[in-house]
């Protein structure tokens, strides 16, 4: 694979893998900006931004943007994050120069037509309302809330009603004019592309993404943690757990991702084969570690029924306690061949490598290649997982949500101060 990199004049940088064994290419625009970036009065309008980007331009109409793209075989779409937003396309060889047109069209000539800003209002409102009747997703909006208190890392990102109706043209043009800045956006393109061609391209179209960077979003600061019971009638009780991690730079995050995985990434994880495959306890339990730019979110969930949930939450702390200083040679082996695996696989699809290539642009500077990706993984072992797991553990109190009916969930949400002893154990380190 051919990584190149060209940072235009304007700030914009372009990068681009060459797979050429691929007749397809994924290439799309990625934004230094998301939901963090929002002050109480725009909360929603990074997501907002992203549907009226189909929505039509001063050259085409919502339906020419995508009978466009469809006519030639391409899929347009559009993601929204905590820290980025994302526009993006995946055409044939011969097309490249068509969705970069169609993508630099829908962000420097929105046309925010009245009618179909109210209209997607609307629809924004309806996926408000899913969400809500979607219990996994409202107890992370309660466990965000928890972690982030008065924070935009706190809010959920769809916005809510009342933001969202205050919105209107100007809002979104001073948004986009504020944030979309050429220092902040990357164009990422894998597959079948020529960098010399995309880079002329992306500097035609792009031109009038220039200036200085946007202005940074408010530093994030982990609450004080604590427990929260959000009653409602429900089959499962759904368990949500929460510590402060670690930001993409520190040097111990590979060692954390490790402790994630053996603790409940996957089937052979020491939460999944305790607690569905000894004790039946649940159908869904896992563990993730997102990191940001100046922190870090370690989280878990499960759902289980309302009079398990006490032994339920007991077998997790317990299971979190006792992995910290019993991590084996094995474990370590098995978790960094997971990662190895992921890393490697994603690189076989030209969308995942566009994505990957314009997240690290935006993290790092530049594209780490794969070689260090997987030093850094084989640098991994017992002691640096012992210690990142230690360090996670004492680093903040627990925050913890439990959503759902039963006396059982004030009880199961007690249970996690007992990872306190983690942190006795670590300061005795």
């Amino acid at each position: 694979m051919s990584v190149e990199i060209s940072k235009l004049a304007s700030g914009l940088t372009v990068v681009t893998d060459k797979m050429p064994h691929l007749e397809t290419a994924a290439l799309g625009v990625w934004a230094g900006v998301g939901g963090r970036d929002e002050k109480p009065n725009e909360h929603g309008i990074s997501h907002l931004l992203e549907h009226m980007a189909f929505k039509g331009t001063t050259k085409r109409s919502s339906r020419e943007i995508v009978e466009e793209i469809e006519a030639v075989g391409g899929d347009l779409n559009a993601g929204t994050s905590t820290e980025t937003t994302s526009y993006y396309a995946r055409v044939l060889r011969a097309d490249v120069p068509l969705a970069l047109d169609v993508l630099a069209d829908i962000l420097a000539n929105p046309a925010f037509e009245p009618d179909e800003l109210e209209r997607e209002k609307n629809v924004i409102v309806q996926e408000i309302g899913a969400a809500q009747d979607t219990p996994d997703d409202v107890v992370f909006e309660h466990l965000n809330e928890l972690c982030y208190p008065d924070q935009p890392m706190g809010r959920s990102l769809l916005g809510t009603a009342k933001t969202l109706r205050a919105f209107n043209r100007d809002s979104l043009c001073d948004y986009l004019s504020t944030h979309y800045r050429g220092p902040d956006m990357v164009v990422a393109a894998a597959g079948a592309v020529d960098h010399k061609q995309v880079v002329a391209e992306v500097e035609k179209r792009f031109a009038s993404f220039e200036g200085t960077p946007g202005p940074k979003p408010q530093a994030a600061m982990f609450g004080k943690g604590g427990t929260k019971v959000v009653h409602r009638e429900l089959e499962q009780a759904h368990l949500t757990l929460a510590l402060e991690g670690v930001p993409q730079n520190d040097l111990s995050l590979f060692s954390l991702q490790v402790f994630t995985n053996i603790l409940g990434g996957g089937m052979s994880s020491r939460l999944f084969q305790e607690v569905r495959e000894k004790r039946g306890l649940c159908y869904s339990i896992y563990s993730f570690h997102a990191p940001y730019t100046d922190t870090g979110f370690f989280g878990l969930y499960t759902g289980t029924d309302p009079a398990d949930a006490p032994e339920m939450m007991e077998v997790v702390v317990d299971i979190m306690n006792d992995s910290v200083e019993t991590l084996t040679e094995a474990e370590i082996a098995r978790a960094k061949a997971q990662m190895k695996a992921g890393l490697l696989m994603a690189l076989e699809s030209c969308s995942s490598r566009a994505e990957q290539l314009a997240r690290h642009v935006l993290a790092y500077g530049r594209p780490q290649t794969v070689e260090e990706l997987v030093g850094r993984i084989d640098a991994v072992s017992v002691e640096s997982t012992r210690d990142a797991a230690r360090a996670l553990l004492s680093r903040s109190r627990p925050a913890v949500v439990a959503l759902g009916s039963g006396r059982g969930l004030d009880t199961a949400v007690s249970f996690a101060e007992g990872l306190t002893r983690a942190r006795a154990k670590a300061r005795l380190h």
